[in-house]
């Protein structure tokens, strides 16, 4: 368990994950940036989509990159991982910006020829890549898309980018690159908190783990009291059996218990077990303690048989019926019916331990009081609060009774 948990906390987000929100986010600014160009009246030209995809492909690689760079530092506090997002990004998003320089160029150069001889405007670049507009010199009004009329007309010639500019050369790249990293930047931080939250839901199932087995081990120890006690008694039987010179009586008590442990230890400590097992447990139990009264001992039990598969701690009436032999059979030298019985009321499972013997005498109480707490502690270890338990003496002698949720499965 401590190997998966180790290798569980140092796992990233998946790759898919990843993918998917990094295609997503560029998918969704492809989709805006063409639905702006062609409110604008940019026609849906496939030579527009083939290079505003390429850029959105290369976006997508600059992201995938960025999110090798932050998962170096996934360990570390959400600051760093941002600071380092903040300048990791940076060169991605110029490198955006000059993927989408270079091949909008031509776009760019032809859309503006076609802007401005709609507006009788010439633009023409010389060799030395100053670009000039020339606009026709007139005296009133405004030529806009008159061809034939611009002929014999004045022309006056502005420069609108001179070649040494290096300034005015990069404004539009730094301009682009700005927008891009404002949107790596957004992905950085929905990725930092996407991190936050698996990392977060991988701490709950490793502490949910840690209780799970801190509750598995709770349980395990307290059905290791059980043994050792019931252990302890059945010896002292078997050893007054031995020294009263009662050999038959012995060995039968010596195939019983052979038979109750191999059926107690069959199963797991902490699991569950079908109340029938349970029931035939304390059978043999009580087959053992017939051998030293076999005339004082009388057992009756009741399982119907819609409750034969419900499900209940291993062992959990085995202290509730060595009070009944030890304070009822023991105390007396009259028959004593011990009774086990379940019942269902309201979706509960009811099981009940009584005798008709003497109840508990005063000043005795201490060994008694274990076992209860034992059974108590094990039930609220298993199924929380939700649970009953109550001893009392009865009109005819003493009972126990147990409520706990009503389940059919392991």
């Amino acid at each position: 368990m401590d190997k998966a948990l180790y290798t569980e906390s140092q796992s990233s987000l998946p790759l898919r994950t990843v993918v998917i929100s990094a295609v997503g986010l560029w998918s969704v600014y492809f989709i805006l940036i063409t639905a702006r160009g062609f409110l604008v009246g940019m026609d849906l030209d496939v030579d527009l989509l083939w290079r505003r995809a390429t850029v959105c492909t290369v976006a997508v690689l600059v992201t995938l990159v960025l999110w090798a760079i932050l998962r170096l530092f996934e360990a570390r506090k959400r600051w760093v991982m941002m600071v380092v997002a903040l300048v990791a990004a940076l060169p991605g998003a110029v490198l955006i910006a000059q993927v989408n320089q270079v091949l909008f160029a031509p776009i760019q150069m032809k859309m503006e020829k076609k802007f401005a001889a709609e507006r009788g405007i010439n633009l023409r670049r010389d060799e030395a890549g100053n670009l000039f507009a020339e606009i026709p010199q007139t005296t009133g009004g405004t030529i806009e898309g008159d061809d034939d009329g611009l002929e014999g007309t004045p022309m006056v010639t502005v420069t609108l980018q001179d070649a040494d500019d290096k300034g005015e050369k990069w404004l539009p790249i730094v301009d682009a690159a700005l927008s891009r990293y404002y949107i790596l930047l957004t992905w950085a931080s929905l990725f930092i908190a996407l991190t936050a939250i698996a990392q977060a839901r991988v701490a709950e199932r490793r502490e949910e783990q840690f209780r799970s087995a801190a509750k598995a081990a709770e349980l395990r120890s307290l059905r290791y009291q059980v043994n050792p006690h019931f252990l302890f008694n059945t010896l002292n039987s078997l050893s007054a059996l031995v020294m009263t010179g009662k050999a038959d009586r012995a060995e039968r008590m010596i195939q019983t218990i052979s038979r109750f442990y191999r059926h107690s230890l069959a199963d797991e400590p902490t699991s569950d077990v079908p109340l029938k097992d349970e029931f035939d447990l304390q059978q043999l139990y009580l087959d053992i303690e017939a051998v030293r009264f076999p005339e004082r001992l009388k057992c009756v039990f009741d399982l119907p048989a819609d409750l034969a598969d419900a499900r209940v701690p291993g062992m959990i009436l085995q202290p509730l019926v060595e009070n009944s032999v030890k304070y009822a059979v023991s105390a007396v030298t009259r028959e004593i019916t011990i009774t086990v019985a379940a019942r269902e009321e309201f979706d509960r499972l009811v099981v009940t331990v009584g005798d008709d013997g003497p109840g508990v005498p005063e000043g005795v109480g201490h060994g008694f009081g274990i076992g209860l707490a034992n059974v108590r502690d094990r039930l609220e270890a298993r199924f929380g609060p939700d649970i009953g338990l109550t001893s009392a003496p009865t009109p005819d002698g003493y009972q126990t009774e147990i409520r706990i949720p009503l389940t059919r499965h392991g």
